[in-house]
């Protein structure tokens, strides 16, 4: 079986019950929540050996997010637990009913977390060297490199090293409150060492100035495929020899859109191991990004696997007819005309 190692940090998340506001909550829920790891629970789920390499506290939170990682199905012998940092946490505010229009919003309590001492020295763990030399891809993401020049250093070092056989990627995940006075070319930079690079068009204006197709792919000329996440209408995948291939995003009855980006690189990376095309890889993106988009929370589960095989293989014209809410996907009949 293919396996996966994502690195980066996990954090504990806490969310006011019932959707009040936050000074009002007499009741905040704990769950966990971080890019990379909502990646690699997302590949466990695709059927995929997954694995996550991060730093976390020696503290309830630390272990709340091993042990969910665990119940996942996420290798966590790569974790290493710190005496003497804390677990990162950010609290998330949901949107308010009084304010259709405002979004969910999140609070950051992660300066000095265990994960920011991330280093290249992480690399050395015999168990996190053992993983990567046997992992067929390992996933990576801007939000590490904001994290501290340590973090940043550990990034380099992965992707300036040889490949021997696996896949790096990279996914932009811009944060602007990570990177406020600091020098967000770094991101240019790191990206184009990579082998798949995943970025958001809302992102990428943020994050490298443009959402041209082809400025984006002069700025990252490196990588194989650059994908880029065109929010509900497509997601395209641009090739290093000037090919594309762009799939149209799925009808969605979206409940909220909080982490339909980790779950789409989930899906589509996980086609990617397990050598698909370009085109079916993208599709296994936008289904699995559609799972999360109709619940609230990080990840939306998958359907039954003849279900999820069934609509990953319907035709272009089915594909374009299919409406996803809560928990269902409405497929269209299948065309009578000869």
């Amino acid at each position: 079986m293919p396996s996966a190692v994502c690195i980066g940090e996990t954090m504990a998340m806490l969310t006011p019950m019932n959707g009040v506001p936050l000074h009002r909550a007499e009741e905040l829920h704990c769950s966990i929540g971080g890019a990379e790891s909502n990646v690699a629970m997302g590949l466990a789920a695709m059927g995929l050996e997954a694995h996550w390499v991060g730093r976390v506290g020696h503290d309830g939170f630390g272990t709340r997010i091993i042990e969910d990682l665990k119940d996942h199905g996420v290798g966590v012998t790569g974790v290493e637990v710190d005496s003497s940092r804390p677990t990162g946490l950010y609290v998330k505010i949901p949107a308010q009913d009084s304010d259709p229009d405002a979004g969910s919003s999140v609070l950051y309590y992660r300066q000095g977390s265990a994960a920011s001492a991330m280093a290249p020295a992480t690399l050395a763990n015999p168990a996190v060297a053992e993983l990567i030399g046997k992992a067929g891809l390992v996933h990576l993401s801007g939000i590490t490199a904001a994290l501290s020049a340590d973090c940043r250093a550990l990034l380099e070092v992965l992707l300036k090293a040889p490949r021997s056989g696996r896949l790096i990627t990279f996914d932009v995940n811009w944060r602007a409150a990570l990177w406020e006075g600091q020098d967000k070319s770094v991101l240019r930079k790191l990206a184009n060492l990579a082998d798949i690079v995943l970025v958001g068009k809302d992102e990428a204006e943020h994050a490298f100035g443009t959402t041209d197709e082809s400025e984006l792919r002069a700025l990252m000329p490196d990588p194989a495929v650059v994908v880029i996440k065109n929010e509900a209408i497509s997601a395209i995948a641009l090739h290093r020899d000037g090919s594309r291939d762009e799939v149209p995003a799925l009808s969605v009855e979206v409940v909220e859109p909080v982490g339909a980006g980790d779950s789409f690189a989930a899906g589509y990376l996980s086609g990617v191991l397990f050598g698909l095309s370009q085109k079916a890889s993208l599709r296994r993106g936008h289904a699995a990004a559609a799972c999360t988009l109709t619940v609230h929370g990080d990840r939306g589960p998958l359907p039954e696997a003849a279900e999820l095989a069934a609509i990953l293989d319907c035709s272009d014209e089915q594909w374009a007819g299919i409406r996803v809410s809560t928990g269902h996907f409405e497929l269209p009949e299948k065309s009578t005309t000869p």
